[in-house]
């Protein structure tokens, strides 16, 4: 067994892990349970919320339009765009990038390197994946189809989205709030 729950005397639950290092602390869990109140949950995710609603709203006019049109061409770029900002908005949420100021910071080590690597190049690691997903998505449609150009935009985001993560992690710009570094 990994780790275990272990109640403390304020009323909250810690997940002990045995991956994790002496006098590190338990970055795994330590929440207190909260009872739900409506209004919270759309509260907390707003910004995925409506980014989500607008990616269906382009989906759906989409669908309905003729891509060899202006609007519809418009709509097939806007898909592309939006579920970059939307994997950009929750994978930066649930995911971590040691040393990308697109990332949360990762804190302490797992005694597992293996472990380790992976949730310290999380972000990383899932947009290759679903990058390649997608790639191997687009090279069994036609390109030229109504769909295809979608999801050919759809990898040319991802690898955007990927190498902006990767850049961050090195390179800087003056005056921006993520590049505090320099």
């Amino acid at each position: 067994m990994i780790g275990d729950f272990q109640s403390q005397s304020n009323g909250s639950l810690v997940l002990r892990c045995e991956d994790m290092q002496p006098n590190q602390p338990n970055l795994m869990m330590d929440q207190t349970p909260r009872p739900f109140r409506p209004g919270h949950f759309l509260r907390y995710h707003s910004l995925s919320l409506v980014t989500l609603a607008i990616l269906t709203l382009w989906i759906v006019l989409y669908s309905l339009s003729d891509p060899g049109k202006h609007l519809g061409a418009f709509y097939g770029n806007a898909i592309a765009d939006w579920s970059g900002s939307l994997v950009f908005i929750i994978g930066s949420k649930f995911f971590l990038e040691r040393g990308s100021e697109e990332s949360r910071p990762v804190k302490g080590n797992l005694r597992n390197p293996m472990l380790d690597f992976l949730r310290s190049h999380s972000l990383s690691l899932f947009l290759i994946v679903t990058g390649l997903i997608w790639v191997w998505l687009y090279v069994k449609m036609d390109a030229g189809a109504k769909w295809g150009q979608v999801v050919g935009n759809i990898v040319s985001e991802w690898l955007q989205t990927l190498g902006l993560v990767l850049m961050t992690k090195r390179l800087i710009e003056r005056g921006s709030k993520e590049s505090h570094k320099g």
